[in-house]
Protein backbone atom coordinates (compact mmCIF):
# COMPACT_ATOMS: atom_id res chain seq x y z
CA UNK A 1 0.00 0.00 0.00
CA UNK A 2 0.91 3.89 -0.51
CA UNK A 3 2.70 6.01 2.03
CA UNK A 4 -0.40 7.48 3.44
CA UNK A 5 1.69 11.14 3.52
CA UNK A 6 2.36 10.49 -0.28
CA UNK A 7 0.07 13.49 -1.17
CA UNK A 8 1.03 17.24 -0.26
CA UNK A 9 -1.43 18.44 2.80
CA UNK A 10 -1.94 21.60 0.11
CA UNK A 11 -4.06 19.29 -1.91
CA UNK A 12 -5.80 17.98 1.03
CA UNK A 13 -6.66 21.36 2.09
CA UNK A 14 -7.90 22.43 -1.15
CA UNK A 15 -10.01 19.48 -1.31
CA UNK A 16 -11.75 20.03 1.98
CA UNK A 17 -12.42 23.46 0.98
CA UNK A 18 -14.43 22.03 -2.54
CA UNK A 19 -15.86 19.89 -0.10
CA UNK A 20 -17.58 21.94 2.08
CA UNK A 21 -18.49 23.84 -0.49
CA UNK A 22 -20.18 20.98 -1.91
CA UNK A 23 -22.22 20.43 0.95
CA UNK A 24 -24.50 24.01 0.79
CA UNK A 25 -27.82 23.13 0.82
CA UNK A 26 -31.38 23.20 2.23
CA UNK A 27 -31.55 22.47 5.91
CA UNK A 28 -27.74 22.93 6.43
CA UNK A 29 -27.83 25.83 8.76
CA UNK A 30 -31.23 24.61 10.55
CA UNK A 31 -29.05 20.99 11.30
CA UNK A 32 -25.61 22.90 12.36
CA UNK A 33 -27.43 24.72 14.58
CA UNK A 34 -29.30 21.86 16.13
CA UNK A 35 -26.17 19.87 16.22
CA UNK A 36 -25.35 22.09 19.57
CA UNK A 37 -28.32 20.21 21.49
CA UNK A 38 -29.07 16.75 22.09
CA UNK A 39 -31.79 16.25 19.46
CA UNK A 40 -28.98 15.02 17.28
CA UNK A 41 -27.93 12.69 19.66
CA UNK A 42 -31.43 11.26 20.26
CA UNK A 43 -32.56 11.14 17.16
CA UNK A 44 -29.18 8.79 15.63
CA UNK A 45 -30.07 6.61 18.98
CA UNK A 46 -33.76 6.20 17.60
CA UNK A 47 -32.10 5.68 13.82
CA UNK A 48 -30.11 3.14 15.10
CA UNK A 49 -33.10 1.02 16.74
CA UNK A 50 -35.03 1.48 13.27
CA UNK A 51 -32.64 -0.07 11.20
CA UNK A 52 -31.89 -3.87 11.64
CA UNK A 53 -28.34 -5.01 12.32
CA UNK A 54 -26.49 -6.70 9.47
CA UNK A 55 -27.62 -10.48 9.98
CA UNK A 56 -27.11 -13.32 6.98
CA UNK A 57 -24.12 -12.05 4.56
CA UNK A 58 -24.90 -11.35 1.04
CA UNK A 59 -24.58 -14.02 -1.73
CA UNK A 60 -21.54 -14.60 -3.20
CA UNK A 61 -21.54 -13.35 -6.74
CA UNK A 62 -17.67 -14.53 -7.85
CA UNK A 63 -17.10 -16.42 -11.05
CA UNK A 64 -16.71 -16.11 -14.43
CA UNK A 65 -19.73 -14.24 -16.70
CA UNK A 66 -20.04 -15.33 -19.96
CA UNK A 67 -17.67 -18.07 -20.28
CA UNK A 68 -18.62 -19.42 -23.48
CA UNK A 69 -17.87 -15.89 -25.18
CA UNK A 70 -14.38 -16.31 -26.96
CA UNK A 71 -11.43 -14.43 -25.66
CA UNK A 72 -9.46 -14.45 -22.50
CA UNK A 73 -11.52 -12.77 -19.74
CA UNK A 74 -11.22 -9.58 -18.32
CA UNK A 75 -11.02 -9.74 -14.69
CA UNK A 76 -12.75 -7.10 -12.42
CA UNK A 77 -12.92 -7.01 -8.43
CA UNK A 78 -15.64 -5.33 -6.47
CA UNK A 79 -14.07 -3.55 -3.08
CA UNK A 80 -15.55 -1.66 -0.43
CA UNK A 81 -19.32 -2.18 2.07
CA UNK A 82 -21.80 -3.46 2.06
CA UNK A 83 -23.17 -1.62 -0.69
CA UNK A 84 -20.48 -2.61 -2.66
CA UNK A 85 -21.12 -6.57 -1.42
CA UNK A 86 -24.64 -6.43 -2.36
CA UNK A 87 -26.19 -6.24 0.93
CA UNK A 88 -30.08 -6.25 0.98
CA UNK A 89 -30.62 -9.02 -1.45
CA UNK A 90 -31.12 -12.79 -1.54
CA UNK A 91 -30.17 -14.06 -5.13
CA UNK A 92 -26.61 -13.57 -6.35
CA UNK A 93 -27.55 -12.08 -9.82
CA UNK A 94 -29.14 -9.24 -8.20
CA UNK A 95 -25.99 -8.43 -6.52
CA UNK A 96 -24.35 -5.05 -7.81
CA UNK A 97 -20.84 -6.77 -8.88
CA UNK A 98 -23.03 -9.40 -10.56
CA UNK A 99 -24.98 -6.83 -12.45
CA UNK A 100 -21.70 -5.57 -13.93
CA UNK A 101 -20.23 -8.23 -14.63
CA UNK A 102 -23.30 -9.09 -16.82
CA UNK A 103 -23.24 -6.13 -18.00
CA UNK A 104 -19.69 -5.99 -19.09
CA UNK A 105 -18.99 -9.36 -20.45
CA UNK A 106 -22.48 -8.78 -22.71
CA UNK A 107 -21.14 -5.68 -24.34
CA UNK A 108 -17.70 -6.51 -24.56
CA UNK A 109 -18.45 -9.72 -26.48
CA UNK A 110 -15.32 -11.26 -23.70
CA UNK A 111 -16.05 -13.63 -20.29
CA UNK A 112 -15.63 -11.56 -17.30
CA UNK A 113 -13.92 -13.02 -14.15
CA UNK A 114 -15.12 -11.60 -11.14
CA UNK A 115 -14.09 -11.23 -7.95
CA UNK A 116 -15.88 -9.30 -4.59
CA UNK A 117 -13.70 -8.23 -1.65
CA UNK A 118 -15.94 -6.19 -0.47
CA UNK A 119 -16.79 -6.64 3.12
CA UNK A 120 -20.37 -5.80 4.81
CA UNK A 121 -19.63 -2.43 7.33
CA UNK A 122 -16.23 -1.43 6.30
CA UNK A 123 -14.63 1.51 6.64
CA UNK A 124 -12.24 3.40 4.09
CA UNK A 125 -9.65 2.04 6.62
CA UNK A 126 -10.39 -1.08 5.46
CA UNK A 127 -9.79 -0.85 1.72
CA UNK A 128 -5.50 -2.19 2.40
CA UNK A 129 -6.68 -5.75 2.88
CA UNK A 130 -8.96 -5.87 0.31
CA UNK A 131 -6.64 -4.43 -2.56
CA UNK A 132 -4.00 -6.88 -0.85
CA UNK A 133 -6.67 -9.52 -1.72
CA UNK A 134 -7.12 -8.23 -5.18
CA UNK A 135 -3.76 -7.67 -6.55
CA UNK A 136 -3.29 -11.44 -6.42
CA UNK A 137 -5.76 -11.85 -9.07
CA UNK A 138 -4.27 -9.36 -11.09
CA UNK A 139 -7.14 -7.46 -11.86
CA UNK A 140 -7.54 -5.42 -14.89
CA UNK A 141 -10.46 -3.14 -13.48
CA UNK A 142 -11.61 -2.42 -10.09
CA UNK A 143 -14.83 -0.89 -9.01
CA UNK A 144 -15.10 0.83 -4.99
CA UNK A 145 -17.95 1.59 -3.21
CA UNK A 146 -17.00 3.41 -0.12
CA UNK A 147 -18.22 5.83 2.62
CA UNK A 148 -21.70 5.80 3.85
CA UNK A 149 -19.98 3.83 6.99
CA UNK A 150 -17.24 6.72 7.27
CA UNK A 151 -20.12 9.10 7.48
CA UNK A 152 -22.38 7.20 9.87
CA UNK A 153 -18.94 6.69 12.05
CA UNK A 154 -18.23 10.50 11.85
CA UNK A 155 -14.68 9.56 10.34
CA UNK A 156 -12.86 12.74 9.67
CA UNK A 157 -12.65 13.10 5.66
CA UNK A 158 -9.27 13.47 5.23
CA UNK A 159 -8.42 10.62 7.30
CA UNK A 160 -11.57 8.74 5.41
CA UNK A 161 -10.02 9.92 1.63
CA UNK A 162 -6.33 9.48 2.22
CA UNK A 163 -7.22 5.49 2.68
CA UNK A 164 -8.92 5.87 -0.36
CA UNK A 165 -6.36 7.33 -2.27
CA UNK A 166 -3.77 4.85 -1.54
CA UNK A 167 -5.99 2.42 -2.11
CA UNK A 168 -6.74 3.85 -5.86
CA UNK A 169 -2.57 4.38 -5.96
CA UNK A 170 -1.75 0.90 -5.24
CA UNK A 171 -4.25 -0.14 -7.94
CA UNK A 172 -2.96 2.00 -10.80
CA UNK A 173 0.55 1.41 -10.02
CA UNK A 174 -0.04 -2.50 -10.63
CA UNK A 175 -2.12 -1.56 -14.47
CA UNK A 176 -5.46 -1.88 -12.86
CA UNK A 177 -7.81 0.83 -13.98
CA UNK A 178 -9.88 2.16 -11.04
CA UNK A 179 -13.56 3.08 -10.79
CA UNK A 180 -14.90 4.53 -7.65
CA UNK A 181 -18.76 5.26 -6.70
CA UNK A 182 -18.38 8.37 -4.44
CA UNK A 183 -20.31 8.46 -1.18
CA UNK A 184 -23.85 7.68 -1.71
CA UNK A 185 -26.79 10.75 -0.33
CA UNK A 186 -27.65 9.35 3.49
CA UNK A 187 -29.98 12.03 3.53
CA UNK A 188 -32.35 9.50 1.55
CA UNK A 189 -32.85 7.14 4.12
CA UNK A 190 -35.92 6.78 5.35
CA UNK A 191 -35.48 5.81 8.92
CA UNK A 192 -33.30 9.09 9.26
CA UNK A 193 -35.10 12.05 10.04
CA UNK A 194 -34.85 15.98 10.63
CA UNK A 195 -32.46 18.09 11.08
CA UNK A 196 -30.35 14.91 11.46
CA UNK A 197 -31.35 13.69 7.77
CA UNK A 198 -30.00 17.16 6.65
CA UNK A 199 -26.92 16.81 8.46
CA UNK A 200 -25.87 13.43 7.01
CA UNK A 201 -26.74 14.71 3.68
CA UNK A 202 -24.10 17.54 4.41
CA UNK A 203 -21.87 14.99 5.21
CA UNK A 204 -22.47 12.93 2.58
CA UNK A 205 -21.64 15.00 -0.10
CA UNK A 206 -18.66 16.64 1.71
CA UNK A 207 -17.11 13.10 1.53
CA UNK A 208 -18.22 12.26 -2.30
CA UNK A 209 -16.52 15.62 -3.25
CA UNK A 210 -13.16 15.07 -1.33
CA UNK A 211 -13.37 11.23 -2.98
CA UNK A 212 -13.73 12.95 -6.48
CA UNK A 213 -10.64 15.39 -5.93
CA UNK A 214 -8.27 12.74 -4.37
CA UNK A 215 -9.50 9.45 -6.55
CA UNK A 216 -8.69 11.40 -10.09
CA UNK A 217 -5.35 13.07 -8.49
CA UNK A 218 -4.40 9.47 -8.00
CA UNK A 219 -5.21 8.62 -11.93
CA UNK A 220 -8.70 6.87 -10.80
CA UNK A 221 -12.14 7.88 -12.38
CA UNK A 222 -15.35 8.56 -10.56
CA UNK A 223 -19.05 8.29 -10.77
CA UNK A 224 -21.16 10.69 -8.20
CA UNK A 225 -23.93 7.91 -6.41
CA UNK A 226 -25.28 11.66 -4.52
CA UNK A 227 -29.04 11.05 -5.25
CA UNK A 228 -29.20 8.90 -7.66
CA UNK A 229 -31.68 6.79 -6.60
CA UNK A 230 -33.55 9.73 -3.91
CA UNK A 231 -36.51 10.14 -5.61
CA UNK A 232 -37.33 7.13 -6.49
CA UNK A 233 -36.69 5.85 -2.85
CA UNK A 234 -39.16 8.83 -1.72
CA UNK A 235 -41.74 7.96 -4.60
CA UNK A 236 -41.80 3.84 -3.77
CA UNK A 237 -39.63 3.04 -0.71
CA UNK A 238 -40.90 -0.24 -0.61
CA UNK A 239 -40.03 -1.18 -3.75
CA UNK A 240 -36.33 1.02 -3.71
CA UNK A 241 -35.35 -0.27 -0.07
CA UNK A 242 -34.36 -3.43 0.94
CA UNK A 243 -36.09 -5.30 3.98
CA UNK A 244 -33.91 -3.00 6.43
CA UNK A 245 -35.33 0.18 4.57
CA UNK A 246 -31.26 1.15 4.95
CA UNK A 247 -29.77 -1.05 2.02
CA UNK A 248 -31.30 -0.72 -1.93
CA UNK A 249 -33.12 -3.45 -3.14
CA UNK A 250 -32.44 -5.21 -6.14
CA UNK A 251 -34.16 -2.58 -8.62
CA UNK A 252 -32.00 -0.10 -6.30
CA UNK A 253 -28.67 -1.98 -7.17
CA UNK A 254 -29.56 -2.00 -10.79
CA UNK A 255 -30.20 1.65 -10.80
CA UNK A 256 -26.68 2.37 -9.64
CA UNK A 257 -25.12 -0.78 -11.32
CA UNK A 258 -26.50 1.09 -14.35
CA UNK A 259 -24.88 4.46 -13.89
CA UNK A 260 -21.97 2.85 -13.06
CA UNK A 261 -21.36 0.64 -15.60
CA UNK A 262 -20.51 3.02 -18.93
CA UNK A 263 -17.60 4.71 -17.00
CA UNK A 264 -16.09 0.97 -16.08
CA UNK A 265 -16.51 0.34 -20.14
CA UNK A 266 -14.80 3.50 -20.92
CA UNK A 267 -11.82 2.97 -18.67
CA UNK A 268 -10.93 -0.63 -20.03
CA UNK A 269 -11.33 1.61 -23.70
CA UNK A 270 -15.16 1.12 -24.83
CA UNK A 271 -16.64 4.24 -26.22
CA UNK A 272 -20.05 4.01 -24.64
CA UNK A 273 -22.93 6.44 -25.03
CA UNK A 274 -23.91 9.88 -23.68
CA UNK A 275 -26.46 10.96 -22.05
CA UNK A 276 -28.18 14.17 -23.70
CA UNK A 277 -25.92 16.98 -21.96
CA UNK A 278 -27.20 19.20 -19.53
CA UNK A 279 -26.31 22.95 -20.05
CA UNK A 280 -23.32 24.10 -18.66
CA UNK A 281 -22.61 20.55 -16.76
CA UNK A 282 -20.25 18.85 -19.07
CA UNK A 283 -17.07 19.72 -20.55
CA UNK A 284 -13.52 20.26 -19.17
CA UNK A 285 -13.10 22.73 -15.60
CA UNK A 286 -10.73 22.58 -12.85
CA UNK A 287 -10.52 19.19 -11.03
CA UNK A 288 -12.33 21.44 -7.85
CA UNK A 289 -14.91 22.38 -9.65
CA UNK A 290 -15.65 19.43 -11.48
CA UNK A 291 -16.21 18.15 -7.82
CA UNK A 292 -17.94 20.61 -7.09
CA UNK A 293 -20.53 20.27 -9.68
CA UNK A 294 -20.58 16.31 -9.32
CA UNK A 295 -21.46 15.81 -5.83
CA UNK A 296 -24.52 18.07 -6.78
CA UNK A 297 -25.37 16.07 -9.81
CA UNK A 298 -26.23 12.44 -9.02
CA UNK A 299 -24.68 10.17 -12.34
CA UNK A 300 -21.66 12.40 -13.41
CA UNK A 301 -18.61 11.46 -14.11
CA UNK A 302 -15.29 12.60 -13.31
CA UNK A 303 -11.99 12.17 -15.18
CA UNK A 304 -8.74 13.55 -15.11
CA UNK A 305 -8.26 15.82 -18.79
CA UNK A 306 -5.58 17.88 -20.74
CA UNK A 307 -6.52 21.32 -21.72
CA UNK A 308 -4.26 22.78 -24.25
CA UNK A 309 -1.52 20.28 -23.60
CA UNK A 310 -1.45 20.48 -20.16
CA UNK A 311 -2.74 18.34 -17.54
CA UNK A 312 -2.87 21.19 -14.95
CA UNK A 313 -4.14 25.11 -15.15
CA UNK A 314 -4.39 28.10 -12.62
CA UNK A 315 -7.27 26.16 -10.57
CA UNK A 316 -5.39 22.51 -10.62
CA UNK A 317 -5.50 19.63 -12.30
CA UNK A 318 -7.96 19.53 -15.27
CA UNK A 319 -10.60 17.19 -15.42
CA UNK A 320 -13.58 16.08 -17.88
CA UNK A 321 -17.21 15.70 -17.09
CA UNK A 322 -19.59 13.31 -18.49
CA UNK A 323 -23.27 12.41 -18.92
CA UNK A 324 -23.03 8.81 -19.86
CA UNK A 325 -26.19 6.84 -21.08
CA UNK A 326 -27.26 4.58 -18.10
CA UNK A 327 -27.03 1.36 -19.28
CA UNK A 328 -29.24 -2.00 -18.57
CA UNK A 329 -27.36 -4.37 -16.97
CA UNK A 330 -30.10 -7.25 -17.34
CA UNK A 331 -33.44 -7.19 -16.05
CA UNK A 332 -34.42 -7.99 -12.59
CA UNK A 333 -37.35 -10.15 -12.33
CA UNK A 334 -40.01 -9.18 -9.44
CA UNK A 335 -39.47 -11.53 -6.45
CA UNK A 336 -40.98 -14.70 -6.82
CA UNK A 337 -40.77 -15.00 -10.92
CA UNK A 338 -38.28 -17.97 -12.54
CA UNK A 339 -34.92 -16.44 -12.51
CA UNK A 340 -33.46 -15.29 -16.25
CA UNK A 341 -30.99 -17.86 -17.97
CA UNK A 342 -27.50 -18.07 -15.90
CA UNK A 343 -25.27 -15.89 -17.54
CA UNK A 344 -22.84 -17.28 -14.54
CA UNK A 345 -20.61 -20.00 -14.91
CA UNK A 346 -18.23 -21.60 -12.30
CA UNK A 347 -17.58 -21.14 -9.12
CA UNK A 348 -20.14 -18.79 -6.76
Amino acid sequence: MGDAGSVAPVRWQRAWRIARLAAIGTGATVAATAATGGVLLGQARQARRTIPMAEAPPPRCDGVYGARLPGPPVTMVVLGDSSAAGYGVHRRRETPGSLLATGLSRRLHRPVRLHRFAVVGALSAGLRPQVESALEVEPDVAVVLVGGNDVTNRTPPALAVRYLVDAVRTLRAAGCEVVVGTCPDLGTIRPIQPPLRWLARRWSRQLAAAQTVAVVEAGGRTVSLGDLLGPRFAAEPGRMFAWDRFHPSAEGYAMAAAALLPTVLSALGAAPERRPSLAGLEGVRSLPEAAHAAARHAGTEVSGAQLRGRDRGPGGRWAQLRRRALFGVGAVPPTGTAADPATLEGTA
